[in-house]
């Protein structure tokens, strides 16, 4: 007997694979299962002219899915865990986080030591463009949104662009020159690399076969960097970033958080007991 399960996701390439891969991972812990994409268009999506921050920020990719989710049109929703608030609604549940990916960005185009005084990069985000202004002052940046094909698609009237790896292996893209930069060089998002994927909060059927799925050291690594952005007030405005690595019963994590001119940067690690 077939195991029906509708899962909300965004349209983009990248959001149906991150579906695809979920529906697989619960194929593997119950071979009864099927999954059905239930598509749902967000304004950020449509609105690729309006800045993020402009729509609020934090959280913009992730309330209309949700929605299908608290109204019933769907069972599970499956998102980057980068796009999530720090905190999850009344009536749903974080139930699983899978296996992370690399969570590093990479400039695409041109490596970064190799780019010529003055450049041109483009990041929708101010977190990313922040950070590598710090480090590289002579550079110019532009804003760009959209998909991952329609960022690539512009390439040309950049010297370079910044995007996430996990993307770009996710999809199997391979630019002719890829720039992995590491923590060192530029503190990821705040759950970069991982998805999540919510249930309903009193759907326990649901949330039993989610837990399966879990991979307990990325779960504790993304609720790390979690709180870190929860501790800075909620959904911050203020460009921020977090990294966090798990070693047994112990979390180290990165953080970096730019004053709201952009002029300051302050970088700190801390390290304790995530028990």
């Amino acid at each position: 007997m077939t195991r029906r399960i509708r899962a909300a996701t965004r349209g983009s390439a990248l959001a149906r694979w991150q579906t695809d891969n979920v529906a697989e991972l619960l194929r593997a812990v119950d071979p009864t299962v099927e999954v059905e994409a239930v598509v749902v268009e967000t304004t950020a999506d449509r609105r690729l002219d309006v800045p993020i921050a402009a729509m609020g920020g934090k959280g913009v990719f992730v309330k209309e899915v949700q929605a299908a989710l608290l109204d019933g049109r769907a069972d599970i929703a499956v998102h980057s865990a980068k796009d999530l608030p720090s905190t999850t609604p009344d009536g749903l549940l974080l139930a699983a986080v899978p296996q992370r990916a690399d969570p590093r960005d990479v400039l695409v185009g041109a490596r970064l030591d190799q780019l010529a005084r003055g450049a041109h990069v483009a990041t929708g985000s101010a977190r990313r463009r922040v950070q590598l202004a710090h480090r590289r002052p002579d550079l110019r940046f532009s804003g760009l949104r959209g998909n991952i094909a329609t960022r690539l698609g512009k390439l040309g009237e950049f010297d370079a662009i910044v995007m996430a790896k996990a993307a770009i292996d996710r999809l199997g893209l391979t630019p002719d020159v890829v720039d992995v930069l590491g923590v060192d060089d530029l503190v990821p998002q705040v759950g970069q690399g991982a998805l999540a994927v919510e249930c309903r909060a009193e759907d326990d059927e649901i949330a039993a076969l989610l837990a399966a799925i879990t991979h307990a050291p990325s779960r504790r690594a993304v609720d790390a960097e979690r709180a870190f952005l929860a501790e800075l007030g909620g959904d911050c405005t203020l460009p921020a970033g977090a990294h966090a690595v798990v070693d047994d019963d112990i979390v180290q994590i990165t953080g970096v958080l730019a004053s709201s001119d952009e002029q300051q940067l302050v970088r700190a690690q801390l390290r304790g007991s995530d028990g």
